[in-house]
Order: C-alpha cells, then structure tokens, then sequence
C-alpha cells in the first residue's frame, strides 16, 4: 500500500512598492509529495514433517518424498531412515500455504492407498 501525502505552501512574495502583499492561497504554490514505502514482512514459515508407523512401507514414503516433495532417490531414502530410526523426518520448510496443501496431499495419498502415514506442520 502506497501512501502520498500533498501539502502546499506559500511561496514569499517579492514585495516591492507597487507590488499588492500576496493573500494565503492566492497565487501559485509549491506541492510537495511524499511517498511513504510499504511495510512488507517476510512470511512465517513452516515444517512439513513425516511420522514414523509400523505399517507403512519404506518404499511408499519414499514415493511420497520423490512426488510431492521433488527429493531424488538419495534425498527420499536418507529422509525416509531418519523418519524410521527417530520417529519424525522433516520434508521442507514452506510458507503457511503451501505447507497446508503438502500435508493435505500426503495424507489424502497415504489414505487412498491404505496406509497411516501420518504427515503434519509445525511453525519454524
């Protein structure tokens, strides 16, 4: 949001003897205008985190690493042990938005293709 203020003032006249004194507002003024910058904040951010279970394949959490989070073979499967040998495994930092719809895709998979995998957001 941009914001601009106008005020105007008198320039003083050059009075001389047959010059009349000049009235406020009578003659030409200077404008003067300031622009005021936008306040812009960095947006929060958040963790998308995978839990770990007891019934969900290796393989399929390694699936959901590579589709939904763009990680290669080696990234999915280095995630993938830290999930299964801690108990939780970070995906990405994202903002609110984005966080929201990977869990919501993660989860919406997993449930489609019969499995717990639980996956959640936390504010970093």
């Amino acid at each position: 949001m941009m914001h601009i203020s106008i005020s105007t003032f008198q320039a003083p006249a050059l009075a001389g003897p047959d010059t009349p004194p000049r009235r406020g507002g009578d003659g030409p003024g200077t404008a003067v205008i300031s622009r005021t910058k936008p306040q812009t904040k960095r947006p929060s951010l958040y963790r998308v985190l995978l839990l770990n279970d007891d019934y969900t394949p290796m393989e399929f959490v390694v699936h959901v690493l590579e589709r939904f989070f763009n990680k290669d073979r080696d990234q999915a499967n280095t995630i993938m042990l830290h999930v299964h040998n801690h108990g939780v495994g970070e995906c990405g930092v994202f903002t609110y938005e984005v966080a929201e719809t990977k869990v919501t895709q993660v989860m919406d998979f997993a449930r489609k293709h019969q499995h717990p995998l639980q996956c959640v957001m936390e504010k970093k």
